[in-house]
C-alpha cells in the first residue's frame, strides 16, 4: 500500500529518515508508516509417492507448475491459511504436518515477502494420487498428482517449488533406503 495520508491525524505524509530507512512519516502527530512484507505459504502435499502440483491461472508465471499456494489474510494463522489455499484450488481437504521451509517470495518485483512451505496431508488418504477427483478452481488451471519421475522440471514457476521438491524426493528417497 503506498500510504499518503497519516491513519492518525489524516494529515499528509512526509518522507525522511526513520529508524534506520527512508519512511513516510507524519510531521504532525509522529506516527510512522511500516511497509508490511506479503506473507504467502505453500503446501508440499505428498502421499505414497505422489505430489500435487497446481498449474497457475494467474500472473506470475502463468501456466507454470507450483505447489498449491497463496497470500496469508491477516486473521489466520499460517496452517489455516494453507488448508484455505489447498481446498480453493483443488477441491481437497489438507493440514499442515510439519514446517518444511521459508524462502524469499518470488516471482514479483514489486510484492516483497517470505513463502512459508509445509509438508502437509490429506484430511482423506483415500483421495490422495487420485488425478480423477481433483477440481482444479479459483487461480489455478489444473491441478495433479505427480510421481518423482513425472515432475515437469522444465515447467516448474518458481526455483522454490523446484528446492521443495528436490527436498521432498531425498526425502522420500531416505525413506526407501
Amino acid at each position: 500500500m503506498n500510504a499518503r495520508f497519516c491513519p492518525g491525524c489524516g494529515a499528509p505524509l512526509a518522507e525522511g529518515e526513520r529508524f534506520g530507512r527512508r519512511r513516510k512519516y507524519c510531521r504532525f502527530c509522529g506516527y510512522t508508516h511500516f511497509r508490511e512484507p506479503k506473507v504467502a505459504v505453500s503446501a508440499l502435499l505428498s502421499h505414497a509417492g505422489c505430489v500435487l502440483l497446481v498449474k497457475r491461472a494467474v500472473p506470475p508465471r502463468l501456466g507454470y507448475w507450483a505447489l498449491p499456494a497463496g497470500y496469508m489474510d491477516a486473521d489466520e494463522l499460517p496452517e489455516e491459511a494453507l488448508a484455505r489455499e489447498v481446498l480453493e484450488e483443488t477441491g481437497l481437504a489438507a493440514r499442515a504436518t510439519q514446517l518444511h521451509a521459508v524462502a524469499p517470495l518470488a516471482g514479483w518485483k514489486e510484492r516483497r515477502g517470505i513463502l512459508v512451505a509445509y509438508r502437509a496431508e490429506l484430511v482423506d488418504p483415500a483421495l490422495a494420487c487420485d488425478n480423477e477427483r481433483l477440481t482444479p478452481r479459483d487461480d489455478v488451471s489444473a491441478a495433479r498428482w505427480f510421481t518423482a519421475s513425472d515432475i515437469p522440471w522444465l515447467e516448474l514457476a518458481f526455483d522454490s517449488t523446484a528446492q521443495f521438491l528436490r527436498d521432498w524426493i531425498a526425502l522420500t528417497d531416505q525413506r526407501d533406503t
